[in-house]
């Protein structure tokens, strides 16, 4: 019988094999893990010797899990959220925390919101690491299956495990190059004109969250980008228009005249949602916090 058995997991294995699940490499789980694929592949090896199965199979480039390690997931999670539970009430100092999160947003909500919030963390002295991904149309297993900390949308995922906050709202707004052309003063105008819209790579885009009762179609786009970055410079010396949140015209947009749009339109909602695991961690609730009050100031 192996000297190794069940007592010898710990939280540290289980989040490896987590990782390997994820990526379906060594190399990358290692990558993420910050550590040597040699220690991955050390982990991996005891683990395949205390539950008796490979675990993952090479499978080209890959690897590919077996029933036994599919099978595992959920549970080996439930664990980890067990284990991180035991220090919810730890003492807790951001300046001397390594706070290292994912945070799944587009390009707006980042550059809204992140830049002054990691200016006031360096300027406090807070050890504070941020990886941002593309959320495109969030899907709850983004958060659920922990590929993120943080989520920022105005198409929140809607679960029982999921937690929403509302951070803010805005209007719709046209934005026009007023050296070439003037605003629309007539859903005529806005339909016969030319578009730039962004439609994400993962799934949804600015038409997606244009709500307007009295417009009767949306126009199709000349040009759609992948980013709000990518607006302007199509924008630029053209007569064409694109219809985003009023608040861009702090940001990517900043170079791009703004006017009401000639029809009605519903406020679009952006908001912070999180699984519910992450509640009252504190380093969690700072980060949130930290979410919030940047909001706010956006506002105000």
């Amino acid at each position: 019988m192996s000297k190794i058995d069940f007592h010898n997991l710990d939280g540290q294995i289980l989040r490896t094999f987590l990782a390997i699940l994820e990526e379906s490499s060594v190399s990358r789980a290692a990558e993420r893990l910050e550590v040597t694929q040699s220690a991955v592949s050390h982990t991996l090896s005891k683990l395949r010797l205390i539950l008796g199965d490979p675990l993952f199979v090479r499978s080209g480039q890959g690897l590919t899990p077996t029933e036994t390690a599919l099978s595992l997931k959920g549970p080996v999670r439930q664990v980890l959220d067990s284990l991180k539970s035991l220090t919810e009430q730890r003492p807790f100092d951001p300046r001397s925390e390594d706070m290292r999160f994912v945070v799944a947003a587009n390009d707006m909500q980042r550059d809204l919101l992140f830049p002054q919030l990691v200016r006031d963390a360096l300027q406090n002295g807070v050890n504070l690491s941020l990886e941002f991904k593309p959320s495109g149309v969030p899907s709850v297993s983004l958060l659920r299956d922990a590929r993120c900390d943080l989520l920022l949308t105005p198409i929140p995922p809607d679960a029982p495990d999921m937690i929403q906050f509302k951070l803010f709202s805005g209007e719709m707004m046209c934005f026009f190059d007023g050296s070439c052309t003037r605003p629309p003063t007539s859903v005529e105008d806005y339909l016969a004109a030319r578009h730039v819209t962004v439609q994400f790579v993962l799934g949804g885009g600015s038409n997606d969250v244009l709500r307007a009762p009295d417009l009767p179609y949306i126009p199709k786009p000349t040009v759609t980008v992948s980013n709000f970055s990518g607006i302007t410079p199509f924008v630029r010396g053209t007569s064409m228009l694109a219809t985003e949140l009023e608040f861009m015209h702090r940001t990517s947009l900043r170079n791009l005249d703004m006017a009401p749009l000639p029809f009605v339109t519903e406020s679009l909602n952006v908001f912070m949602v999180w699984h519910e695991r992450s509640t009252n961690d504190p380093a969690h609730r700072w980060l949130r916090e930290a979410v919030t009050a940047c909001s706010r100031a956006l506002v105000f």
